[in-house]
This record gives structure tokens, C-alpha cells and sequence, in this order.
């Protein structure tokens, strides 16, 4: 291999990136049509145990740590490792759900308490008035509990939305993710370069856009994050620019016995410049508060195990 032309080493690897994509890919795909076939409560008690046991071996558990010791500089190196535990806990969890996601959200306003979902009283107040105002809204969430739920509830119950999603980088496993999602989903926008037209369309036609706001991304606007500098999703500035709209955040939160709690926070008013026009980096910022404190509530349900800062 030493000997062989840089470009021939180059097509080698890119070939070994193919065919190992092609692998997951398909691991992935069976995974998730074989996970159906099992009763899904059982399934997330044994992926979570799974998680639990590979999880601490990953390289994305040391990755955790770090961000978990620069978030929480006052806790003990016991107490970020049971946090990290519960992270592994909540994917394996989320990743048994996924494969059910056309069942797992089943409020039912009138037997509540024959359901998995809890809401709380003024949230059900907030999503009616989004409903049925005639207004567009923009409304964030964040690798919580299961970040799959708000769309799931927000088609439920009659909201007609458009999400903003990431491919994955494997066709196969987007291909069988889709099929999942647009089960009980809205309009799925991906994340490209028209992205940030289409959001902007759906917000102006008087849809409710829905993203997650809480990944690194470099060209997103520079926001503090744990009293740490990072960025935020910049298709949440590119909308601030174009639309303004009501603004809420909604977040799950994971409750024993295979429950969860679903909450809708008050709408959000921008930040403003002296010339009264939205202050971009400042609404963004206020934002990313609002994501710190429900982080902040419940850290081991959040998502510690990428690189949030840089």
C-alpha cells in the first residue's frame, strides 16, 4: 500500500469508506425493521442496557466527560459518570423508540391518564392558541429525552408544520428513516443550501417550522453556552432575518416507567436593535439560555457526546 500512487491510495480509501457506509447502512436498515417486531417497552429496557454496557468504551464517552467537566466544573468525576450513564441510557432508549416511532406518542386529551404522555395544563392552552391563531411560528427544540416527539405531537394534534432535518450521511439508512418519519411527521425540509428559503417559505405561508437548535455548526452565530463560547444552528439566524413570527421552544422530558412529559414555553420575545429591528445574535442568545436551563434541569437526557464547543 506504501508503494502504491497517492491518487490509487485515495480511490482505496474511498472505496473502504463506500463499502463500510454500505455495511451500516444496512445493519442499520435491519436493525430497525427487526426492532419493530418486538414489544417496544422490552426493547428499550435492553437497548438501553446495551448502550450502557458498549457506551463507556466509545471514544464519544471521553468526549462526554470533558463536556460535562467544563459544564459542571463543581461536581465530582462520580456524579459526571452517572450522568454519562444515564446519557447512554437515553440513546439506547431513543434508539428502541425510533424504531416504534409511529406509536410512541399516544395522548389521548380525553384519557390522559391511559396514555404515555404527560402534558401540562398551560401547554395545552399554548399549542391550542398556536394552533388556531392563523399565525406562522418558529418554534426550537434540543437533543432531549426523545427529540422525535414534538413533530410527532404537533401532526397528532393538528398543527401543520415543516421540520428541518439532517440526512444521514448513509442513502440506505435515510431512505428507511424517512419511511419512519413521515408516518405521523410534517413537511421534512433537509438541511442544504435551500433550506433556509424553503423554512422561510413555510413560515410565510403560515406554517410552524421546527428545528433543533443545539448542534455545533461554524457558520452558525456565536452564542455562550455554559459560560462557554460556541454557535448555534445558523438556520435559526438565516429565519430570524427573513421571517418575524412567534417564537416558543418545546421540550420532552423522560419520566420513569417508559413516560413522558411534554412542555411549551411562553412565546419568546426577540431582542431588539435601537432602531427596533430583531437583534439577531441577541435573540439567538436567548434562545440558547432557555436550551441551557432545560439542559441544566436534566443533563443526563441530553445529548453530551459530540463536541459542543470549539
Amino acid at each position: 500500500m506504501a508503494r502504491l500512487p497517492a491518487s490509487m491510495k485515495a480511490r482505496a480509501r474511498e472505496a473502504a469508506k463506500s463499502l463500510s457506509g454500505s455495511l451500516i447502512g444496512a445493519a442499520t436498515v435491519a436493525m430497525l425493521r427487526t426492532t419493530r417486531y418486538f414489544d417496544p417497552v422490552k426493547t428499550s429496557d435492553f437497548f438501553s442496557r446495551v448502550t450502557r454496557l458498549i457506551g463507556p468504551l466509545l471514544r464519544e464517552h471521553r468526549i462526554g466527560r470533558a463536556n460535562l467537566a467544563a459544564a459542571f466544573p463543581e461536581k465530582s468525576p462520580e456524579e459526571i459518570e452517572q450522568i454519562l450513564m444515564g446519557v447512554w441510557d437515553n440513546l439506547g432508549r431513543v434508539g428502541a423508540e425510533f424504531a416504534h416511532i409511529d406509536n410512541v406518542w399516544n395522548y389521548d386529551p380525553d384519557r390522559p391518564e391511559k396514555t404515555r404522555i404527560e402534558l401540562t395544563e398551560r401547554s395545552v392552552e399554548l399549542f391550542d392558541q398556536i394552533r388556531n391563531d392563523g399565525k406562522p411560528a418558529l418554534i426550537f427544540t434540543a437533543h432531549l429525552a426523545n427529540w422525535e416527539l414534538p413533530a410527532l405531537a404537533a401532526v397528532a394534534h393538528g398543527l401543520d408544520t415543516a421540520i428541518l432535518y439532517r440526512r444521514p450521511n448513509i442513502a440506505s439508512a435515510d431512505r428507511i428513516i424517512q419511511e419512519m418519519r413521515q408516518v405521523n411527521m410534517g413537511a421534512l425540509i433537509p438541511a442544504g443550501r435551500d433550506a433556509p428559503l424553503r423554512l422561510a417559505q413555510a413560515l410565510k405561508d403560515g406554517k410552524h417550522v421546527g428545528m433543533l437548535i443545539d448542534q455545533y455548526l461554524t457558520a452558525g452565530v456565536e452564542v455562550t453556552f455554559f459560560g462557554r463560547k460556541t454557535r448555534a444552528n445558523p438556520m435559526l439566524a438565516r429565519l430570524l432575518r427573513q421571517v418575524e413570527c412567534p417564537i416558543h421552544g418545546v421540550r420532552i422530558i423522560r419520566l420513569p416507567g417508559h413516560r413522558f412529559r411534554g412542555e411549551l414555553t411562553e412565546e419568546i420575545p426577540p431582542v431588539r436593535d435601537a432602531d427596533g429591528k430583531i437583534d439577531v445574535q441577541g435573540t439567538t442568545q436567548a434562545i440558547t439560555s432557555v436550551v441551557e436551563g432545560w439542559v441544566r434541569e436534566h443533563p443526563e437526557q441530553w445529548l453530551w457526546l459530540h463536541r459542543r464547543w470549539r
